[in-house]
């Protein structure tokens, strides 16, 4: 919108000399933008504000043109935010952008253009090259299109890439666009590309792709490169913008002008002054509604200067075109070499569907590659790596492994060279100190065995403690010491220990290492102390060792993380760095699997310490980690006699104990670095030892104090009613339905003392109530024994109830906690209903109230299970420590299992979150409440439409009775009502067919017998009954006819001519029949009687059925029908039905008709006792639909009928031998009365 202000700011006046300006010019300046602007919803109100702005003398008089043109021009540009607006002042001659005509240049000056516009080659590595320096439309390629085929793309087919030059494009034809975009999309696809908005006509055209081009289109599959610069404009710009939304082309180079499809200069009225208009913008549909390539210009893929753009793009080509077989060699070298061979077909079906058609760079292959890799592998040292020229591509050569014989004999050399390696202390508390730099190979050991022993074993076999300093230890070229190394640390009187296991992918070889017998000193044993120091630096063999050390359990690590660099790895080539490949990669794969004791693989990274400290601080912390595990063992101890004293389950209590003592006799502790860590250790193993969440050591530098218990204060009734507003929270919602909300639970002295204002300001209000939500979700409890006093206002007051059983350790004694004979006030009755809402955060007492009313059948509990808090529980110091344990010392013991449930918490009825448990039992209430009247409806429903009148109505009464009953007392959703209304009506019934069901309010349109089926047209009756009849003619001129559902006669009258075409026809002259129900699931009755016409002559009517309707309460008779499309079969041909267990409804009642008049002989099975087709009616407003057999047939003298009891064949045979058994018969007829 444009105001006054923004005009003030287009034309302004520092000069005031001759004037030569009026402010007409502005006016038409404005007009000729509104006419002409292609985004012309940008000059709303443009006009109006100009002569507003004239009016108040805003626009004044610059007296220099020039000057003019130019404030003109940073006006507009500034308030429309387009530079391509240009006000200019040319006195002399409009110095227009000419448009060439390029529709009339003759051919030779057309082939003189292409020539100078057009370049083509083939550059090395077999990429195309061309070169558009003007973008020609459509009536020159029409006219040199067969040219430009022959000379130019026939040259560039047959290369495997594309580097198309836009670099130099300045202008063009729209038009021309649809050709060049055409030759790079897929055959037999149009895609529309793009939209161009016309403003001086007010028309919009779209682009689409060409459906056929002269000559071959460039194939979809092979690499485009377009190159672009800011010199790129216009319609180039349209062409690369379109390429790069379509993902059809690499754009490699600068960011593009920002320029217009169409730019005019238009003179400003009568005056000098000329605006430049862009008149023609692009609407991508490309873009996805983002903002398009004018004004801003098009981004490339790749950036790159001009100059190198080309050679950019030659080098993304080179690496695209080495993909492939880097991919090949890649999966090559996974399948010989990557040691998790379970993982290596995943990998390989990934790479083989890798989608490399973004890949701009090495480095970008690399990052695809890499996410790829390790999503699937979820193996972090399988890795890509950029290297680059001059950069070695392989693994390090291996030093060489210096062995025994390459030590000299000199025994005084061989004594220096283990004093240069080792270096050993006793420190201060007996504590050995062991620093070594280097891991040798085995037989090197084996060689210095004797010497190592001497300085350096021996020294150490008496200290009670040992560090084991690694900080400066780079590991080395061979791990073959580690498991001699690990063996001095473990117990041999326990024979071999596994220590870990490898697998070489490279020799197929699993080996087990275990710990060494024989060994040259005694080893330092599994029950003294090792802290094992790291940092940073520590590598390959010496974390291998620090690893196993913490996963045997054998040492506390403390320092830095560790170097993370394994001798598992082998590093691959895979893309070389060469002429046009700047970069290139490797691929490091893990080649040996590292399992330790416990199975678990190791996937390298560096080993992660118990205590993380600086290396120059892990020694100091190590005196510290030791200071704290010599008290470690009376902390544990202690920890179980206090569970043994004080924890509510004895038996389970002398188990989580032993269990400490165990672990703590394994070393299982030693990873405890702190008070902290060992606290948080130690609530773990008693969690999981008892299954009580509610055990917990913690840490504290000050003693936890029990809060004091103020004495019982009676408030005065002016507090207590400020009290209880801002503790209770009551309402009556719709419904009649109360709510009772508060969030602790009283001492029950206390409640006693308030009762009778309790009761008036509170119960009052909700024992009038026919249901009540109990709301406890913010309830985390208080004293429980305020419990059997609110739960006792739920129950009659004989019998009493048992509520739950208390069990309390300190004391060892039981207590039955029972409801109340006596309370004050009003009790709310025991019929009406009660729901009571929790979540996690309900605990404690409110558990128990809650667990109670749950398990005498009291109230339907809905929401989150509760937290399984204890009623009473201790805090104990542990020892002389700053640890604390905090025990429970009471439990809960349900009155019908006599088990404890107070762990484990209350599990509702109705699991939901709590935020949702709210609204449920206000939808369950609401639907309880309807339960009554939707019996009575359903009786109803039965006694006035139930076809068996005296069984309708002793259904109705006796489903009515059911209403008090638990069953119904209790249903929580319309499903479940459903279900247990359906049963009743089976059991009363007996009938099958009664039925009830809920149908969800997304289904309602495919209710049988509410919802019209749609019918469908002639045209598809056609397929339809080719598909649903099927006929044949046996030998001895049989025919067989089987359908497998009946059609409504209505709908069956408007294809008759159908029907006698494509079926009747074929069998209307068989010399007998046999109609296959087998397999027929009835339908409408209806159409019966045209069906049984064709069997009975022309002429004599015969009386087919009578059907009693009970909702009419009227007799209906069936006769066969006087007039029928096509011929009849007549009543003298043989005619057998087949029956089966299956066959049902208006199937039965077309087989009953037949057998009961003699037209047919019955094969097969006994039918399933159907009905004729029920009707459905709605219930009420429930979602609950009852669907009634309403009708009967009457024929039968004795008033017996086919609905429910079935038909009985003539024959009865099994179903499969139904149609041989029928045409022996038929035969066998047929051949005797020739």
């Amino acid at each position: 919108m444009f105001h006054g202000i923004q005009i003030t700011a287009l034309v302004f006046c520092n000069v005031c000399t001759e004037e030569i300006f009026q402010p007409n010019l502005v006016l038409d300046m404005a007009k000729v933008l509104l006419d002409n602007y292609c985004f012309p919803e940008n000059l709303v109100g443009m006009q109006d504000a100009i002569e507003q702005a004239i009016k108040s003398g805003e626009i004044l008089d610059i007296s220099d043109p020039k000057l003019l043109a130019n404030v003109l021009t940073a006006g507009v540009q500034g308030a429309l935010n387009d530079p391509r607006l240009v006000i200019s002042y040319e006195p002399l001659a409009p110095a227009t952008p000419k448009q060439e005509d390029e529709a009339s240049f003759t051919r030779e000056q057309l082939l003189d253009l292409i020539q100078h516009v057009v370049k083509y080659e083939q550059l090395g590595g077999n990429v195309g090259y061309l070169r558009i320096d003007h973008i020609i439309g459509q009536d020159v390629v029409q006219k040199l299109g067969a040219f430009l085929v022959d000379k130019v793309w026939k040259t560039l087919m047959g290369t495997s890439a594309l580097v198309l030059d836009l670099r130099y494009t300045t202008g063009g034809q729209v038009s021309g666009i649809p050709f060049i975009i055409s030759y790079l999309y897929e055959a037999g696809k149009v895609l529309h590309v793009d939209t161009v908005y016309n403003r001086p006509s007010n028309t919009t055209t779209e682009i689409w792709t060409l459906p056929q081009v002269l000559g071959e289109r460039y194939g979809k599959d092979k690499d485009v490169v377009v190159l672009i610069s800011r010199h790129t404009t216009g319609v180039a710009e349209d062409v690369a913008y379109i390429l790069k939304n379509m993902h059809r082309a690499i754009i490699v180079g600068e960011r593009t002008a920002g320029g217009s499809l169409d730019v005019q200069k238009l003179r400003i009225g009568a005056s000098h002054f000329y605006v430049t208009v862009p008149v023609s913008r692009s609407v991508s549909p490309l873009s996805g509604g983002e903002q398009s390539w004018e004004v801003t210009g098009v981004l490339p893929c790749v950036a790159s200067q001009m100059e190198q753009a080309l050679e950019k793009a030659l080098a993304i080509l080179s690496v695209r075109r080495a993909v492939p077989g880097m991919i090949s060699r890649l999966m090559g070298i996974l399948q010989d070499y990557y040691t998790l061979v379970e993982r290596v077909p995943a990998l390989l079906q990934h790479l083989s569907a890798f989608d490399y058609s973004s890949v701009q760079s090495a480095e970008d292959l690399a990052t695809k590659l890499n996410a790829e890799l390790q999503a699937v592998s979820e193996d972090p040292r399988l890795l890509l790596r950029v290297t680059m020229p001059g950069e070695s591509a392989t693994s390090p050569v291996e030093e060489e492994i210096p062995v025994a014989v390459d030590l000299p004999d000199n025994e005084e050399l061989q004594r220096a060279l283990v004093d240069t390696v080792f270096q050993v202390s006793v420190l201060p508390g007996n504590v050995g100190y062991m620093r070594f730099d280097e891991f040798a190979d085995p037989s090197v050991l084996a060689k210095l065995g004797p010497y190592i022993v001497q300085k350096v074993w021996e020294p150490l076999q008496t200290t009670e403690n040992l560090i084991v300093d690694l900080r400066y230890n780079p590991g080395g070229p061979s791990s073959g010491a580690v498991p001699l190394l690990l063996s001095y640390f473990q117990d041999p009187t326990t024979g071999p220990v596994h220590l870990f296991t490898t697998y070489d992918r490279r020799t197929n070889r699993t080996q087990e290492h275990n710990s060494r017998a024989g060994l040259l000193s005694q080893p330092y044993g599994a029950q003294r102390g090792i802290y094992l120091l790291t940092s940073h630096r520590t590598a390959t063999a010496a974390e291998e060792f620090a690893y196993l050390m913490q996963s045997l359990g054998r040492a506390t690590l403390i320092g830095e993380i560790t170097a993370g660099s394994l001798s598992h790895t082998r590093t691959f080539p895979l893309l070389q760095p060469e002429e046009d490949i700047i970069q290139g990669l490797t691929i490091t794969v893990p080649v040996i699997t590292f399992v330790d004791n416990h199975g678990d693989c190791w996937l390298g990274g560096g080993v992660v310490p118990d205590a993380i400290v600086l290396a120059d601080e892990a020694l100091e912390k190590a005196r510290e980690v030791l200071a704290l595990h010599q008290v470690m063992g009376a902390l544990v101890e202690s920890t179980g006699q206090l569970l043994e004293a004080h924890y509510a389950i004895p038996e389970v209590a002398g188990k989580a104990s032993a269990m400490l003592s165990t672990k703590w006799a394994q070393g299982g502790y030693r990873s405890a670095v702190d008070l902290e860590t060992l606290a948080s250790q130690l609530t773990n193993d008693l969690q999981e030892a008892s299954g009580d969440h509610r055990l917990h050591v913690f840490h504290s530098h000050m003693e936890p104090t029990p809060e004091e218990q103020s004495p019982n204060k009676i408030p005065t009734p002016e507090e207590l009613a400020y009290i209880i507003d801002a503790l209770f929270k009551v309402d009556v919602l719709p419904g009649n339905l109360g709510y009772l909300r508060f969030d602790m639970m009283a001492e029950a002295e206390t409640v006693k003392a308030i009762g009778r204002q309790l009761v008036h300001l509170v119960w009052d209000k909700l024992v009038g109530t026919d249901a009540m939500i109990i709301d406890m979700r913010y309830n985390m409890g208080g004293y429980s024994t305020a419990v059997p006093i609110l739960c006792s206002y739920f129950f009659e007051p004989e019998p009493r109830q048992h509520l739950y059983t208390i069990f309390d350790r300190s004391t060892s004694h039981s207590i039955e906690v029972w409801t109340l004979s006596q309370v004050t006030g009003q009790r709310y009755s025991s019929l009406k209903d009660i729901y009571i809402l929790t979540s996690h955060m309900s605990g404690s007492a409110a558990e128990a109230f809650a667990r109670s009313m749950k398990d005498l059948h009291r109230a339907t509990v809905i929401g989150e299970p509760t937290m399984g808090g204890s009623l009473s529980g201790g805090i104990y110091q542990v020892g002389n420590s700053s640890l604390y344990a905090s025990i429970p010392s009471q439990v809960v013991l349900s009155p019908l299992t006599g088990k404890v449930w107070s762990v484990s918490g209350v599990e509702p009825h109705i699991t939901i979150q709590a935020s949702e448990a709210m609204a449920a039992a206000q939808q369950i209430a609401a639907l309880r409440a309807k339960v009554p009247g939707v019996l009575q409806t359903v009786g109803k429903l039965v006694a006035d439409n139930y076809a068996f009148l005296d069984m309708g109505a002793d259904v109705a009464t006796k489903l009515t009775a059911l209403t008090p009953k638990d069953t119904y007392k209790m249903v929580n959703s319309e499903e479940e009502l459903a279900k247990k209304v359906a049963a009743d009506l089976r059991a009363l019934s007996g009938d099958a067919h009664l039925k009830i069901a809920h149908i969800p309010e997304h289904s309602k349109d495919h209710i049988p017998g509410i919802v019209p089926m749609q019918i469908p047209s002639p045209e598809v009756f056609e397929d339809l009954i080719k598909f649903s009849f099927r006929t044949n003619v046996f030998e001895n001129n049989i025919g067989y006819l089987r359908f497998d559902m009946f059609g409504d006669c209505d709908l069956l009258t408007q294809v008759s001519e159908l029907l006698v075409e494509h079926v009747w026809k074929k069998i209307v002259h068989t010399d007998a029949l046999i109609i296959d129900m087998r397999y027929n699931i009835g339908g409408p009755t209806s159409s019966i009687a045209a069906l049984c016409s064709y069997f009975f002559d022309e002429g004599h009517p015969v009386l087919l059925d009578k059907v009693y309707s009970r909702p009419n309460d009227t007799i209906s008779e069936i006769w066969t029908q006087p007039q029928l499309a096509g011929e009849r079969y007549g009543s003298q041909k043989g005619l057998i039905i087949l029956t089966s267990a299956v066959t049902a409804g208006a199937a039965e009642e077309f087989v009953y008709i037949m057998k009961r008049l003699g037209r047919a002989f019955i094969i097969g099975e006994v039918t399933s006792g159907g009905c004729h087709p029920p009707h459905t009616y709605h219930v009420d407003d429930t979602g609950l639909y009852i669907t009634i057999p309403t009708s009967r047939s009457m024929s039968s003298a004795d008033g017996t009928s086919w609905e429910g009891a079935g038909v009985a064949p003539h024959l009865e045979v099994p179903t499969e031998t139904a149609l041989i058994q029928a045409k022996e018969m038929l035969n066998t007829h047929l051949y005797s009365s020739k």
